[in-house]
């Protein structure tokens, strides 16, 4: 019996949606089983980014340096189709965390669904572009170790000694770190982006309503990043006068 070429095979999203379910199930009701419960689904949400943020980071990096297309808007490949599963994944994830215990989050929610709309255009409906979409998920999950940990640090400071200084160690490292990252090389990268698409680049390739769609949603996302570190920058200095007049 020949069997056809063009057989459907199962999308990698139906295995790793149900890992990264037991990986948030598994941080809920074992891991931090025994933090209050105001605190578990926060710290829940953290367990499963700490297995998203830095290997998708990881293997994106090695995908670009692998890759035979390394431009803007290149073909994916399919270890690059692969990590833009994983993602999308582990956002249909969040987004179900956020939607059941913090549905008045509009910010989060809006940023997970945007996400998820840039990563399914480009995995599935236009399958070129994981370059320029690679290189801004590094940047972006290029600080999610010391973010995640800084996170679940601040959720204790007030109650654990232990946690208060964990979160005055990472959050100055973590703070430049996002800065160098969110602020400065991301729009530095958006911008040349836009000119290469604005060249020609991507012509025939890139729809023009993906494209502006796509950098109104990174535009959004930098614009957010930029005004959520600079607000933790002014209460870092605020609470070093408010130490230097005491």
């Amino acid at each position: 019996m020949e069997i056809s070429s063009n057989q459907i095979t199962p999308s990698p999203i139906l295995i790793f949606l149900p890992i990264f379910l037991t990986i948030y199930l598994t941080g809920y009701s074992l891991i931090f089983k025994n933090w209050p419960p105001k605190f578990r689904p926060e710290a829940a949400s953290c367990f499963i980014s700490l297995f998203h943020g830095t290997p998708a980071a990881i293997l994106a990096i090695f995908s670009l340096l692998n890759s035979p297309h390394t431009t803007y808007f290149s073909q994916n490949t399919l270890l690059q189709n692969t990590i833009l599963e994983y993602s999308i994944s582990y956002f249909i994830m969040d987004l179900t965390h956020y939607l059941i215990f913090y549905p008045s989050d509009v910010l989060f929610i809006g940023h997970h669904l945007a996400t998820l709309f840039v990563f399914v255009t480009c995995r599935f409906v236009v399958s070129h572009g994981a370059f320029s979409i690679l290189m801004l998920l590094i940047l972006a999950e290029v600080t999610s170790l010391l973010q995640n940990l800084w996170t679940l640090a601040n959720a204790r400071k007030e109650e654990l000694e232990s946690a208060a200084r964990v979160f005055a160690i990472l959050s100055i490292p973590f703070y430049v770190m996002y800065t160098i990252a969110r602020v400065f090389l991301g729009p530095i990268f958006v911008y040349k982006m836009i000119s290469s698409f604005l060249r020609g680049d991507g012509d025939g390739i890139i729809p023009i309503w993906v494209m502006i769609s796509w950098i109104c949603v990174i535009a959004m996302a930098i614009s957010v990043s930029i005004l959520w570190v600079s607000n933790l920058w002014v209460d870092l200095f605020r609470q070093w006068r408010k130490k230097k007049v005491q």
